[in-house]
């Protein structure tokens, strides 16, 4: 996934936070975080849910559905901080997961905009629940 995360990292940043291809019109982030064992920065491009406060977005740790969560989840929820790289400009963030009935309700908003994400869900039941979570501007 590196070789395609550089390039719509490459494209995200020449075009000011936008990318076409698949990702034209949906809304990406780049998420910046430090890796919690080895603590090198590290960059990657995330699909995310807008909320109605500009300062708040949500995040899904769906590994394309694979049965174990993203790296980067296990990294910005042990740090509780991160940074979001956003159209063009690049912003401290804390971080939150989001647990019960107020990951539910987003989980269902995120189905319903990006139906992929149903698909995640379908190859990860029984094994996980696919991780929400809330990125707050700092």
């Amino acid at each position: 996934m590196s070789d395609i995360d550089d390039q719509i990292i490459e494209e995200f940043r020449r075009n000011a936070g936008k990318v076409g291809g698949q990702l034209a019109g949906i809304p990406v982030m780049l998420l910046h975080h430090r890796g919690r064992k080895t603590g090198i920065e590290r960059v990657t491009p995330m699909v995310y849910l807008p909320s109605a406060d500009e300062n708040v977005m949500f995040v899904m740790a769906s590994n394309w559905g694979s049965p174990e969560n993203a790296g980067w989840y296990y990294n910005i929820t042990s740090a509780g901080e991160a940074r979001v790289e956003s159209g063009t400009e690049t912003y401290p963030v804390t971080v939150r997961e989001l647990k019960d009935e107020e990951r539910a309700r987003i989980w269902a908003t995120v189905v319903r905009r990006y139906p992929v994400f149903g698909d995640y869900e379908k190859k990860t039941a029984g094994i996980r629940t696919i991780p929400v979570v809330e990125l707050t501007r700092a």
